[in-house]
């Protein structure tokens, strides 16, 4: 059976939403995000075996609990999700990439975003997994030249061009 679950979030939070194998990740992502000046951050990690457990940790309170009720609705097993103030997924994206348990990134945004869940039933055992995301909303046109100079002007309020 396929789920959708909307990530609830407050409209100008980012996160991103991965894949890894092994709660060392908790950790490991701890200390990506730490490495972020005055990044404020929560990470859940759906833990896939043994007692199947939300494992977390952060530094702000709200983002710990954005994760952790978001990872509640997702639960599919070896997922994480990062909520982060004061950063973006530009600065750290890299970086987690890099952790050596992260097997996939997901999405990285601040859209309205569903999560694809397809959920398996053998007895008593159930398994969870992320099949996919839906991030923001269908395209609706070909930028014109106006839109462009939008664009680059705006990247360039924002300090990531110069």
């Amino acid at each position: 059976m396929i789920q959708e679950i909307e990530i609830e979030k407050p409209e100008d939070v980012n996160f991103i939403l991965g894949q890894s194998h092994f709660i060392k990740s908790v950790e490991d992502l701890y200390e990506v995000m730490a490495n972020v000046p005055n990044a404020k951050f929560g990470i859940a990690f759906c833990e896939a075996s043994g007692p199947c457990l939300i494992r977390y940790d952060g530094n702000d309170e709200e983002m710990i609990n954005l994760a952790i009720k978001n990872a509640e609705r997702i639960a599919a097993g070896h997922s994480f999700i990062i909520f982060m103030k004061n950063c973006y997924p530009i600065n750290v994206l890299n970086a987690v990439k890099n952790v050596p348990e992260v097997c996939r990134i997901f999405c990285a945004t601040a859209n309205p975003t569903k999560v694809l869940i397809y959920e398996t039933k053998n007895g008593e055992d159930v398994g969870r997994a992320i099949i996919g995301v839906v991030d923001g909303y269908k395209s609706k046109g070909i930028e014109g030249e106006e839109d462009k100079k939008k664009r680059h002007s705006f990247l360039r309020d924002i300090g990531y061009k110069r």
